[in-house]
């Protein structure tokens, strides 16, 4: 049998996340679009895929992902990222990046940072850091199941970003090595 993520999971967060905002006031109604969802399937990239795996081996096809996000002014950014059917007891790093999925990993631009680091790739701990990006590394269970939760302090403004890649191992924080996870092995496209 398929795992199966518990989606319910999302739809609870979807209630919490109607009622914050009817409490938020013109701050969180003037925001474009407050709550994001994704869920797909992973396969091949092709134009209009919701998630592609770029290394099957780690990233299998059929593995599926979703992903949550309410970000508004009163309540800061909370991303939340399930997975199922990705390779059993391993850790995999995970970022929300600034550009929709391509036909690799790369075309999904560096990692979505709220003040942008001015040197590129961003390497400085001041930068790539889990207060100034959406860090969501994870690491699966004994059926290849696994779970993030990001909350930052920030909400999304004019410039927004396109996509959750997933990645080769956890992130790491040590300078000149800050926020870097290794190989871009699958990407979710998001509408934040």
């Amino acid at each position: 049998m398929k795992p199966r993520i518990p989606f319910a999971l999302f739809a609870t967060t979807g209630a919490l996340a109607a009622a914050l905002l009817a409490g938020g006031g013109q701050a969180a109604a003037a925001q474009a679009h407050p709550v994001a969802t994704a869920h797909g399937t992973f396969g091949q990239y092709t134009e209009g895929r919701t998630a592609s795996t770029y290394d099957p081996a780690l990233v299998p096809v059929g593995a599926r992902a979703g992903v949550f996000s309410l970000s508004a002014p009163a309540v800061g950014t909370t991303t939340k990222l399930a997975v199922s059917g990705l390779v059993p007891g391993r850790h995999y790093g995970a970022h929300v990046h600034t550009k929709p999925c391509g036909v690799t990993g790369t075309d999904a631009g560096p990692h979505f940072q709220h003040v942008q680091d001015p040197v590129s790739p961003s390497t400085d701990p001041a930068y790539a850091n889990p207060d100034n990006e959406v860090w969501l590394d994870f690491t699966t269970d004994a059926r290849g199941t696994g779970f993030a939760l990001s909350h930052v302090d920030w909400s999304y403004g004019e410039r927004r970003p396109a996509s959750v890649v997933i990645h080769e191992h956890h992130t790491s924080s040590e300078p000149g090595e800050a926020g870097g996870a290794g190989a871009r092995l699958a990407c979710v496209n998001v509408n934040f």
